[in-house]
């Protein structure tokens, strides 16, 4: 159920997928019989480092994930959080774990601001499975992660999205009356459609933005 709070997040936050179905793009790792779809599908749960562009879906896949596995789910991001934080949302995992047979899917935007030392806190959580890492990156993991922590997760590569992927999300938001703007009286041409998707760089949540302020003055 949408909470008060969920009504006045952004578009982008109200509009994001609830499952691999819903998913817009990716096909390449995310359609019948590809690797991470077979890993989200079938209940595995694994760490991963997804490295992609901006608003390609990292966030989301990582929300995905953890839904789909009935796991809890907690984001920090690397430009914040520090060691202590680290620590303290592992412990709290490894009392899930213990307490309730539950396990944690820990997303950690930006993972690539973390240092070596901070990467290094991650390792004896991944390694024993206290926690479930989703990293997410739009950096070279192989010159910003750690080699340890690289050996003990999947790397997923995202692409940017296509224009047909962008006016797809658009399409889908204009018409959901729930989430989107569906319950507006607001009519965009597709031309705008079309301008917003070439000019969004593949990048969702940037399209999303754009097309929300657009319906507010239309």
């Amino acid at each position: 159920m949408e909470s008060q709070f969920d009504s006045f997040a952004p578009l982008a936050a109200r509009m994001r997928p609830a499952t691999v179905d819903d998913f817009v793009g990716q096909d390449h790792l995310l359609s019948e019989g590809r690797a991470l779809r077979a890993l989200i599908t079938s209940g595995s749960l694994s760490s991963i480092v997804l490295w992609g562009p901006a608003g390609t879906g990292k966030t989301t896949l990582a929300n995905i994930i953890a839904s789909t596995t009935e796991a809890h789910f907690e984001a920090m991001s690397a430009v914040s959080a520090g060691v202590a934080e680290v620590r303290k949302q592992i412990q709290a995992a490894r009392d899930r774990l213990g307490q309730h047979d539950r396990r944690t899917v820990l997303f950690l935007d930006e993972i690539h601001r973390f240092n070596k030392a901070q990467q290094d806190a991650l390792l004896p959580a991944v390694e024993n499975g206290w926690i479930v890492l989703v990293g997410a990156t739009t950096e070279n993991p192989g010159f910003e992660i750690n080699s340890p922590l690289m050996s003990r997760s999947l790397l997923f590569r995202l692409e940017s999205l296509t224009d047909e992927d962008i006016k797809e999300i658009m399409r889908r938001a204009l018409a959901d009356g729930e989430r989107g703007l569906g319950g507006l009286d607001v009519t965009i041409a597709q031309d705008a459609l079309d301008h917003i998707a070439e000019r969004s760089g593949g990048d969702a949540r940037s399209a999303l933005n754009v097309l929300e302020a657009a319906a507010m003055i239309a």
